[in-house]
């Protein structure tokens, strides 16, 4: 019992050497949605030669609305007793506020998805609360998921590892033509 207080008083004395005390930032989320290419053809977006790309397609978004409609109204007596309810029918409509489209984004390229490069993907997105199972080394569901998790944050709702993600996550470097 005294070991463990003593624990608290050395995690709590290391927390105030810090000047005034104050919580590190939170890391900056980038907005990954803005990596995202539209295009109007098939395929992928030609430049920067050697890029590497992948692409994924939204889903369409729906909108079903339901309401009751009044198909004849109450009736009351001369004292205002109901003398019939009033009946009503169910209306549903449907509509497709956005179509589901292909979309393209930078990725790291196949090459780079190595064992280490994939149990390196699993170990960030673990140490984010993201990826819960084993470390495998192998692009798996429970991977994908993950990272779909971590990009949908970002504005970019794909299980396909953008390469602005992977930067994020600490996995690839910036070369210096694209600074």
């Amino acid at each position: 019992m005294r070991q463990a207080g003593l624990v608290m008083l050395a995690v709590l004395a290391l927390a105030a050497c810090r000047p005034g005390g104050a919580a590190l930032p939170a890391p900056e989320k980038r907005d990954l949605s803005a990596e995202v290419v539209r295009l109007d053809r098939p395929g992928p977006p030609e430049k920067p030669a050697g890029a590497c790309w992948e692409s994924d397609v939204t889903p369409a978004v729906i909108e079903t609305v339901t309401e009751q409609v009044v198909v004849s109204p109450e009736t009351r007596g001369p004292d205002g007793a109901l003398l019939t309810p009033a009946t009503y029918r169910t209306d549903t409509r449907t509509r497709i506020l956005r179509d589901r489209e292909e979309i393209w984004f930078r990725a790291p390229c196949p090459a780079e998805y190595t064992l280490e490069f994939v149990t390196t993907l699993q170990r960030a997105l673990k140490a984010r609360g993201l990826y819960l199972l084993p470390l495998t080394g192998a692009m798996d569901a429970g991977t994908r998921d993950a990272v779909r998790r971590f990009q949908a944050e970002r504005g970019l709702d794909s299980a396909r590892l953008s390469l602005t993600a992977a930067r994020e996550l600490g996995l690839v470097t910036v070369s210096p033509e694209e600074l």
